[in-house]
């Protein structure tokens, strides 16, 4: 992987947009954590210079945490970065100006993992569900057992951090929130039983994911090659879905992981991430409401600011 830059801290400064001795323009992009099978697009980009066909020569930029992407955005060492999009909310809700001009993933990856004697979600009440401590794992988790008939209040929540694994595999917790992609795939693979809640399935609307964000005044200075990028990884999503074997093999290059947990992360994730990068303005309505009244934000937010439609309008229509 020549062009790829793995790093484990957020350290040396890049260069932002500027021209490469190619004549083509230099985008700097930051995952959202280490590389894996939400990354596919990606990867496929970079493997079959998809970059290049589209002018640009995209660098990556990988940091040690979820947080990290948007402050090398906010630092100016990254161009484009990997978001949440409820940590892109709450950015926004801290006054950070920011804009997300593709969807990466197209559908919520989280979801209430259970031992398999829970059948249904209002059978949490009275258990022990771990959650990491973020807001965004209470508003998961009450709204999927709510949309089952449940009380949120009576189930007995347990922060266990990022260990959703190792605590569901030894009993600590009844369940987890946790990702179906990727937690739920690593319960799978290891032979443990589960039964999975996705959020979307239950209380929630189908927005996505992880979005590609930059801000506003990157937008302005240099909207023409962060458009040509999103196409660019448009096209790589086509490639990663065409193609999973190479894919697969760049991920674990790219990771360390083990090649067969890769392969089947991937199999799970590959149905959300069709369309590529498509913004539906409907379904970012329905995150705005759902952030806002399961207290995730203070507020909807205004989709129309933080989204560029135009763009994605002019690009798709």
């Amino acid at each position: 992987m020549r062009r790829i830059l793995l790093t484990l801290a957020v350290a040396a400064a890049l260069a932002g947009c500027g021209e490469d001795g190619s004549g083509r323009d230099q985008v700097t992009l930051a995952l959202d954590f280490q590389p894996n099978p939400a990354h596919a697009a990606i990867y496929a980009t970079l493997r079959d210079d998809l970059d290049a066909d589209h002018g640009v020569d995209l660098e990556v930029r990988v940091p040690s945490s979820s947080t990290d992407s948007l402050k090398l955005l906010a630092a100016g060492r990254a161009d484009l970065s990997v978001v949440d999009i409820h940590d892109l909310g709450l950015a926004r809700e801290r006054g950070s100006d920011l804009v997300a001009l593709g969807a990466l993933v197209q559908r919520p990856l989280a979801a209430v993992i259970a031992r398999p004697e829970i059948r249904r979600p209002r059978d949490l009440e009275g258990r022990r569900v771990g959650v990491t401590g973020l807001p965004s794992d209470d508003a998961v988790l009450r709204a999927v057992v709510e949309d089952d008939g449940g009380d949120f209040h009576r189930v007995r929540r347990v922060t266990i951090g990022f260990s959703a694994v190792p605590s569901l595999i030894a009993g600590r917790v009844d369940a987890v929130v946790s990702f179906w992609n990727a937690e739920g795939v690593a319960l799978r693979e290891r032979g443990v039983p589960t039964r999975e809640f996705r959020v979307d399935d239950h209380g929630a609307p189908r927005y996505p994911e992880l979005v590609l964000v930059t801000t506003r005044q990157n937008l302005h200075r240099m909207g023409e090659p962060l458009a040509m990028t999103i196409d660019a990884l448009a096209a790589g999503t086509r490639a990663a879905l065409a193609d999973s074997a190479e894919t697969v093999d760049d991920i674990v290059e790219a990771s360390g992981a083990d090649e067969p947990l890769v392969r089947a992360q991937l199999a799970a994730i590959a149905p959300a991430l069709r369309p590529p990068m498509r913004l539906n303005r409907e379904a970012l309505k329905g995150w705005a409401r759902f952030d806002a009244r399961f207290g995730i934000l203070q507020r909807e937010p205004d989709v129309q600011e933080a989204f560029d439609f135009g763009a994605e309008a002019e690009r798709f229509h």
